[in-house]
């Protein structure tokens, strides 16, 4: 991106952060409100030839305002074979999820899916404003359905399972999709070894050449 796209980011990233349309203007009405404070989570970059697009943040990213700041990250940078500084670079990776804040929990104490306002306000803008994107690493179904469009199958595993048919489509950028690196995964990873033996080989090699 050149210099005179630099204020552009700048005001995006000023945007986001002031963000609170989930608490004002909820989509399925006021009763639905973000009962929280609102605290967008995401990292815009104009040199990362690699963008994270996960879910939404828990409430440990929530709190500190850093991405994956949890255990889900940990798995993530073991899949991804980097190390923490290098994953916080923003010059080697953008982190935008498809919902900026914290959506809250179940009843069932699990995590609330990405809020629904998020993705038709902002997703567009952001990857319209970070055209230098080369490869879109598309974790869990949220994600998958927003990136892959109409081709992507109904099931999480099925969209992973045809990975190499995504990520080798002619279209800029590519997309991987990835499951959600949460340990409450661990199971799926167990059923599906080709995850571990044919996908991440190739996932560590892509990334590495595009972060050198």
């Amino acid at each position: 991106m050149t210099d005179s796209g630099a204020p552009h980011l700048e005001e995006l990233r000023a945007s986001i952060t002031a963000c609170r349309i989930c608490r004002d203007s909820p989509a399925r009405g006021e009763e639905h409100a973000l009962p929280h404070e609102p605290r967008p989570v995401a990292v815009i970059s104009d040199s990362a030839r690699i963008l994270i697009a996960g879910q939404a943040p828990g409430l440990r990213v929530h709190e500190s305002g850093l991405p994956f700041n949890d255990a889900s990250g940990d798995r993530l940078r073991q899949w991804l074979a980097v190390d923490r500084p290098t994953f916080y670079d923003a010059k080697k990776f953008a982190i935008v999820p498809m919902g900026f804040c914290f959506p809250g929990y179940d009843r069932h104490g699990s995590d609330l899916p990405p809020r629904r306002e998020c993705a038709p306000l902002w997703r567009q803008r952001v990857m319209d404003a970070m055209p230098q994107i080369e490869l879109v690493l598309a974790i869990g179904h949220y994600a998958q359905r927003w990136h892959l469009g109409p081709d992507c199958p109904a099931s999480m595993t099925e969209t992973v399972q045809n990975w190499q048919r995504y990520v080798m489509r002619n279209t800029r950028p590519a997309v991987l999709p990835l499951p959600h690196p949460s340990w409450r995964n661990t199971a799926w990873l167990r059923k599906n070894p080709w995850f571990e033996t044919d996908m991440l080989p190739y996932l560590r090699a892509r990334v590495a050449r595009l972060i050198s």
